[in-house]
């Protein structure tokens, strides 16, 4: 695709010279493809990812089409998340910087109704919300929408994935009907269709691919590790890179609380991003990871949305996500306007279904790498550390230590064991001792060695127009008479002190105790004598497990899909005693029942 210069876009020079005080020179491809359209007053169709100048590509006609000698709202644009809105806001404001009088508000829930009634009295042109406060405020009759010209859908995939999808059809039915539609996703499922096909008219669609735009230039690799082996292994990985400034994706809150602590408590400058703390706090934690006072921010993925830094290094993610589109968004925030960038993936046996997956949407290789041995970890404090002390002899930045010198040699310690004991000494004060892990056992592995690059091992026949359906456990003849792949001896027996889980799937969806071993027993990869008691009600269920795998599970599960639904489980005990024993175990023992 052929490069154009902002200036070929026809844009006034008010905007011109915002975006040259912006540090941009070339329009990305988006840009390129969707500010002309958008401009001309067309319904645009927009296919990118993060990363990819999506922002700017509407963010630019809006300023342009925005009037200041006008106090009415022209402009409404419409963000999944608190961060991604006031993300879009911030760049707004540096766009608009040279227009006199366009004025932009951003609105989501966690800050004061005081503030954005105040705001909207002052008469923003170019309004930017969450769905849900801008119902809040079409309600209150604080937000009239009698004078908008256009309305912007960002990320509107991940804001019917988040259930905004009637919040999103209200306000484009308040609106008038001679106005124009752009909007931005990821992806097109049949609910973004339905929205296409009802709110627009002859629209211009305009896809750049991910895999074009954000991966060529990003270093990707993954590193095959036992589930309990993660924390050490990510902590390797940040000593063996010296990584300074780096984001780490988790899979759930509890993930990201307990890592967090982890590495803290190892002593690295982290800190954490979830949808369960507060909006100040976030913001804080945002501010402090972009003005590196951070140097590791460990985020799920909703809250880091909107996140945008620069020069980031590296992204670890510490379990992949389900869904190959998330894995490309989180990937995206490193490698960024041409610059190179590493992302590395843990992957334990259950996720190695994810990778291919990710493998096939991206198209791209993501070889293997060896877990960091403690030689090599040995070796680089080692270099580092006569690096440091070559450049302190370079630049002379000591005090003589002549006298404590000649004493210890008239000690009878030879110069060289003074040094070596010095040496030592300062590597045990400069490096972080690491744990042993299973993958230092020099036992022969518990299976063969995986290929070097995971793209050359044989697809499995999975469907390619959704995300995989869970197994069930294969079965023997007969029903009721299951496959035992795990003997007793292998985990413990739960009791009467199992702990229950609810999961928001029940019978109305079809499920069976059968789907439930098998989600967990794949998923968490725990044998199936960790699971006890299975309670199935019409629209929950309820399954009961061995306390020391309880947060394994917890964590393992969120978000698979059983039965066409997306799981969400919490721990919680179910309100009757009519269990249903898994395949094959019989009838439940009474100390299961409660």
């Amino acid at each position: 695709m052929t490069q154009k210069s902002f200036s070929e876009l026809g844009l006034s020079p008010e905007v011109l010279k915002a975006v040259e005080r912006m540090g941009f020179e070339q329009a990305s491809p988006i840009q390129a493809e969707a500010i002309p359209p958008i401009i001309e007053g067309r319904d645009v169709i927009g296919q990118s990812q993060t990363g990819s100048g999506k922002t700017a590509a509407f963010g630019i006609p809006a300023v342009e089409l925005a009037d200041p000698t006008s106090r009415a709202v022209q402009v409404l644009m419409m963000c999944p998340t608190r961060e991604l809105a006031s993300q879009v806001a911030e760049e707004i404001s540096k766009l608009a910087h040279f227009k006199k009088g366009i004025r932009e508000l951003p609105i989501f829930g966690g800050q004061s109704y005081d503030h954005q009634f105040r705001g909207l009295k002052a008469g923003p042109q170019i309004v930017i919300g969450t769905p849900g406060r801008l119902i809040d405020h079409i309600k209150q009759g604080t937000l009239s929408l009698s004078s908008v010209k256009m309305v912007v859908l960002d990320e509107a995939d991940r804001m019917l994935d988040m259930g905004f999808r009637d919040d999103i059809e209200k306000i484009l039915e308040s609106v008038p009907t001679e106005r124009q539609v752009v909007l931005f996703s990821a992806t097109v499922p049949p609910p973004i269709r339905k929205i296409i096909e009802r709110f627009t008219s002859n629209p211009v669609t305009v896809r750049i691919e991910a895999t074009a735009m954000n991966i060529p230039a990003i270093e990707q690799t993954y590193v095959e590790v036992d589930y309990r082996s993660k924390t050490e292994v990510l902590c390797r990985l940040l000593d063996l890179h010296e990584v300074r400034y780096g984001l780490v994706f988790g899979f759930t809150k509890v993930q990201v609380d307990s890592l967090t602590e982890a590495l803290i408590a190892r002593g690295y400058n982290a800190d954490k991003l979830h949808g369960d703390m507060t909006q100040p706090m976030r913001e804080r934690t945002m501010k402090r990871f972009r003005d590196r006072k951070i140097e590791l921010l460990v985020a799920t993925d909703v809250a880091a949305r909107g996140l945008d830094v620069d020069d980031l290094e590296i992204v670890f993610n510490y379990e992949l996500p389900h869904d190959a589109e998330d894995y490309v968004h989180r990937i995206g925030r490193t490698g960024r306007a041409g610059k190179s960038g590493k992302a590395i993936s843990l992957v334990s046996g259950r996720e190695f279904g994810r990778l291919q997956q990710i493998i096939r949407f991206t198209k791209s290789k993501i070889p293997r790498q060896s877990v960091p041995r403690l030689e090599e970890l040995e070796q680089k404090h080692a270099s580092r550390l006569v690096e440091s002390l070559h450049n302190t002899i370079q630049a002379g930045d000591f005090k003589p230590q002549d006298k404590l010198l000649e004493d210890l040699i008239e000690a009878g310690h030879a110069p060289g064991e003074i040094v070596s004991a010095l040496m030592h000494l300062l590597a045990g004060e400069s490096s972080r001792a690491p744990e042993r892990i299973a993958e230092d056992d020099p036992r022969p592995q518990r299976r063969p060695p995986r290929d070097n690059s995971f793209e050359s091992r044989p697809p499995r026949q999975e469907r390619d127009d959704g995300p995989p359906k869970m197994t069930r456990p294969r079965e023997s003849t007969g029903r009721g008479h299951s496959d035992r792949s795990h003997s007793e001896s292998q985990a413990p027996r739960i009791d009467e002190t199992g702990v229950w889980i609810k999961f928001n799937v029940g019978d109305n969806a079809g499920v069976t105790p059968g789907d439930f071993v098998g989600c967990i027993a794949n998923e968490a990869g725990v044998p199936r004598t960790v699971i006890g008691g299975i309670q199935i009600l019409a629209t929950v269920s309820f399954v009961q497990v061995a306390v020391e795998c309880a947060d394994q599970i917890l964590d393992a599960v969120q978000g698979v899909r059983l039965r066409g639904r997306r799981v969400q489980a919490i721990p919680g005990l179910p309100p009757r005693r009519d269990f249903k024993a898994p395949p094959g175990d019989g009838p439940p023992r009474r100390g299961r029942q409660r």
